[in-house]
Parts: structure tokens; C-alpha cells; sequence
């Protein structure tokens, strides 16, 4: 009888100790990341004009990476599927804590939002005023000679006393200057104007000058007919060419999408540039998974630099082509060097 009841106890233990090891193996978070294919968003009910509703078939799709800390059921999801990837938590983060890595996704969201406000109005001829204040710094390179000085959220508004009127003008300025060469920034920390002259060093991956920090655009949008967008908890700047050409269409009503459902994905920039992003690869499945047939891909000409570098070096177009012909063969990937770019070959496509 002693028997008997032990080996119900063995039994019982041993289908409790598996039932706790399963539910570790989808709990118990690990020190990486895990990224995939996130979504691929119909950007009809996130952007919102008065009284130009977009009644037009089809849809422009912004697409997301999945990104979520890794436990041991998706550790080894990601193992066996070529299209997830492992990252270090630092090299998804920069080092910052989750509050403020969300704080600067949102940043970067807004401001690739209102750049896309303003090429988009802009491109549409409809009223649209851009009060730039100047370079917002998202993080700061050790390298970096200014490293003590500036701090992550200040805004660098003067270099050597010239402000420009985006982060493009002062990169050409700055890039301009030799390495080494005294810089002396104006910027603004918690609300107070501060001035600092340190050398500029060389950045890594070129033999170009620079200050030694991660940047976007510090602006503010007004536009005369009201313009309302909400991605929600999407963040990053990725979104700025997709949400260009979603306002633009609404505004003058050209039927460039012609029914089809258009994902795509890049940074929008002052000039009406295309800039690139990372997981592309993962946008294309996203995009395949909610029936995308045409993808709008990024194409930046390397550098000689980049090349010696990374002599099996693959722009956001050359690896959405790779991952479209294996995971996606029907889906039509165009690549776009700046939004006009994008207008004709769509309309080139109809």
C-alpha cells in the first residue's frame, strides 16, 4: 500500500515539476531580445484630416518589427525560424532603461510624423508652417570629446553660431569640418541655453568629422486645414515615408494606390529623401502576412567606406528583394530615394 501511494506521489510530482517547467519556459525572461515580423497597419484609421476622408480602395500599410524580451520558448522559436533574430539587450537599447528607450521611440515617432505632415502638405500645395528648433540628441557616443557636456534630450540649436533649418543642414556643416577641428555648439539642457567647444572626431565607419551623436529632427508642425495622427504604440522613425504618401493622397484625392494594398517603409526627411531602417527583412513578411502586393523599400547608395567595411554590405532594397523571392515571390518591391521618387514610380505602376 506504502508502494502504491508513493509512486502516485513520484507521478504527481513529476507532472508538476513538467506543468512549472513549461510555464518557466513561456515566463522566465532572458538577457536578450527577441525580433520578428510585427504588423502591417492600414493607415486609413490613424490618420485623420477634416473633411478630406479617404474613401479610395486599397490601402497604404505601415509596417513594424516585433520586438519583445526573450524567454526560453521564444529563444528557441527564434532559433528555428531564419527570419526572427537574438539581439543583446544594449544593441536594442543603447544601454538606456526601458523608460527611456520607449521615451525616445516616441520621439523619434513624432518627429517622423510631423515630417511627414510637411512633405506631404508641402507636395499637395496645401498650407503647412515648420518651426524648427534644432537637433534632438538620442544618445551619445563614448567616442564622443562633448560626451560630459551633452546629455540625452538636449537640443543642439547653434554649431559655430549658424542655425540651419533641419539635422540634414547641420550634418553637411559639421561633416564639412576636418576631425579634430573645434566645434563650438549652442543647446539647450532642462530649459536653459548652455555653449560648449570641444574637437570633432572622426565617426565610426568614415573618415568624416562629427560631434559624436544620435539625432533627429526637434520641430513643430502647424498646418491650416487640422491633421490628426495616431499610431498608437507603434514607435521609431520608419513610419515618415508611408505616412507622407497616406496624407498626400487624402489631401488631393489621386487614386495612387489604384486599389492594391501598399506596405513599405523609411525614414522621411527635410529634403523629401528616403532615408534607410533596420528590419527590413521582418517588415516584408509583415507585410506578406496582411496581403501586401507591392512593397516600397529604401534604397541608399553605399559608401566606399561602408563597402571596405562590409564588403557583403546589402541595402534596405537588395535584402527586401532577398527575403521577397524566398518568403513573398508575388509581392512587387520598388526601391524610392525620396518621396517624389515614390509618387512617380506609383504612378508609373498604375
Amino acid at each position: 500500500m506504502k508502494n502504491k501511494h508513493k509512486r502516485r506521489f513520484i507521478k504527481y510530482g513529476v507532472a508538476i515539476l513538467a506543468l512549472i517547467l513549461v510555464v518557466a519556459a513561456f515566463i522566465v525572461p532572458l538577457p536578450r531580445y527577441i525580433e520578428g515580423p510585427g504588423d502591417a497597419n492600414n493607415l486609413k484609421p490613424i490618420v485623420s484630416i477634416k473633411n478630406y476622408p479617404d474613401k479610395q480602395k486599397g490601402e497604404y500599410m505601415l509596417t513594424s518589427v516585433g520586438i519583445a524580451q526573450a524567454t526560453p520558448a521564444s529563444y528557441l522559436y527564434a532559433k528555428l525560424n531564419p527570419y526572427y533574430s537574438i539581439e543583446k539587450i544594449d544593441d536594442v537599447t543603447g544601454g538606456q532603461d526601458d523608460a527611456t528607450y520607449n521615451k525616445l521611440q516616441e520621439f523619434y515617432m513624432q518627429s517622423a510624423i510631423n515630417e511627414a505632415i510637411y512633405t506631404g502638405y508641402h507636395y499637395a500645395h496645401k498650407e503647412v508652417k515648420k518651426h524648427y528648433r534644432g537637433i534632438y540628441i538620442i544618445s551619445v557616443l563614448d567616442s564622443s570629446k562633448f560626451k560630459d557636456a551633452i546629455h540625452v534630450g538636449d537640443t543642439i540649436t547653434t554649431v559655430n553660431g549658424h542655425h540651419f533649418s533641419s539635422a540634414l543642414g547641420y550634418q553637411k556643416y559639421i561633416r564639412s569640418q576636418k576631425i579634430g577641428t573645434p566645434l563650438k555648439i549652442g543647446y539647450y539642457h532642462d530649459g536653459k541655453y548652455h555653449e560648449v567647444t570641444k574637437q570633432l572626431t572622426r565617426l565610426p565607419g568614415t573618415k568624416q568629422a562629427g560631434i559624436g551623436i544620435t539625432l533627429t529632427d526637434d520641430l513643430k508642425v502647424t498646418t491650416k486645414i487640422p491633421i490628426k495622427v495616431d499610431p498608437g504604440q507603434i514607435g521609431g522613425p520608419s513610419g515618415g515615408l508611408m505616412f507622407s504618401l497616406q496624407i498626400y493622397s487624402q489631401l488631393t484625392g489621386n487614386n495612387i494606390r489604384n486599389g492594391r494594398k501598399i506596405a513599405g517603409t523609411g525614414t522621411i526627411n527635410a529634403d523629401g529623401s528616403v532615408g534607410e531602417i533596420g528590419g527590413i527583412d521582418k517588415k516584408i513578411i509583415a507585410a506578406k502576412r496582411r496581403g501586401a502586393t507591392v512593397f516600397l523599400a529604401p534604397y541608399v547608395k553605399p559608401t566606399k567606406a561602408i563597402k571596405s567595411i562590409e564588403p557583403d554590405h546589402l541595402t534596405n532594397y537588395e535584402l527586401a528583394v532577398k527575403t521577397a523571392k524566398k518568403y513573398a515571390p508575388n509581392m512587387k518591391v520598388i526601391p524610392v530615394t525620396s518621396f517624389s521618387d515614390a509618387l512617380s514610380k506609383l504612378k508609373k505602376l498604375n
